[in-house]
């Protein structure tokens, strides 16, 4: 693990049946109770829980991610371990993508921090064969809004009031292809990346992850996660909750006749899956206040 001022960087270990969930669109001004201050200075505090999968030839997995509280600046990435076939560990690819961008992060000004030169210049420093996917999120602190970019199929999710609000949209160029950055001339380009702006509150969750996390639980799991913490006052700190997450996740890829998002996209597919998809499953948690 490397530290800068405040930030760091993490590459080691640390039964639903729920319907398709039709993602809302952006929140706009509108969202906003009247009485909300419109000049209130918001921040951001984070922490995460990384479960890589059982695998003694890669103990490392082949998730990355970074948090820089100094700049209000996260990222994770995953690497593609359809390369693992290969013999190459796709894990060394977001390692780097993750390291560089965090660099990249400290050279940028806090509250502007410019999304698409930093994963452009991660891009271009990371010179590791294979490729990954990438989101990284940063808050404008004065205009409370969090701006994310992303490629491939590592997103975010907020909640507000412990319900789900809005989920970033995964980038497949088909089933199970997730677009990826990377250095061989199949790979996509930082260009290809979708960039989005939300208004954000006091109180918001907002939770960033790999698809280990997304392809084993529904947004309203989590709700009832947040609600459970909530009502029992058990600890809401980024650490616990990202690990309580984490945790379920990795139950849900483990049981076999589970209704995960996995299985239910491979139906839709056209494909038959039964039970969760054991991954690595990388869980941020960062609350606004």
């Amino acid at each position: 693990m490397a530290t800068l001022k405040r930030c760091h960087l993490d590459m080691e270990d640390g039964n639903s049946s729920f319907p398709i969930t039709k993602y809302p669109k952006l929140a706009d001004d509108h969202s906003f109770p009247s009485t909300y201050p419109a000049k209130q200075s918001l921040k951001m505090v984070a922490g995460s829980f990384y479960l890589p999968k059982d695998n003694p030839k890669k103990p490392q997995g082949e998730d990355a991610h970074f948090i820089c509280l100094e700049k209000q600046t996260l990222g994770v990435a995953d690497g593609v371990g359809g390369w693992a076939k290969k013999g190459i560990d796709g894990g060394e690819y977001a390692r780097q993508l993750m390291e560089n961008s965090l660099i990249a992060v400290q050279n940028q000004p806090r509250g502007t921090v410019d999304l698409k030169k930093v994963l452009r210049e991660g891009y271009l420093q990371t010179k590791a064969q294979v490729s990954s996917t990438a989101c990284i999120i940063t808050l404008n602190e004065q205009k409370r809004r969090l701006h994310a970019i992303n490629v491939g199929d590592s997103g975010f999710i907020l909640f507000r009031n412990n319900r789900f609000l809005y989920r970033s949209p995964a980038m497949q160029h088909r089933f199970n292809r997730p677009y990826q950055l990377g250095n061989s001339s199949t790979s996509d380009r930082p260009e290809s990346a979708v960039v989005s702006t939300i208004w954000v509150m006091p109180g918001d969750i907002i939770i960033v992850g790999t698809d280990g996390l997304f392809d084993n639980m529904w947004p309203e799991e989590i709700e009832k996660v947040l609600d459970r913490r909530s009502s029992t006052k058990a600890s809401m700190e980024p650490e616990e909750l990202a690990w309580n997450i984490a945790e379920l996740a990795m139950h849900n890829s483990l049981k076999r006749h589970s209704v995960n998002p996995f299985p239910n996209a491979v139906r839709m597919a056209g494909k038959e899956h039964i039970g969760g998809k054991v991954d690595d499953i990388t869980v941020v948690v960062a609350h606004i206040v």
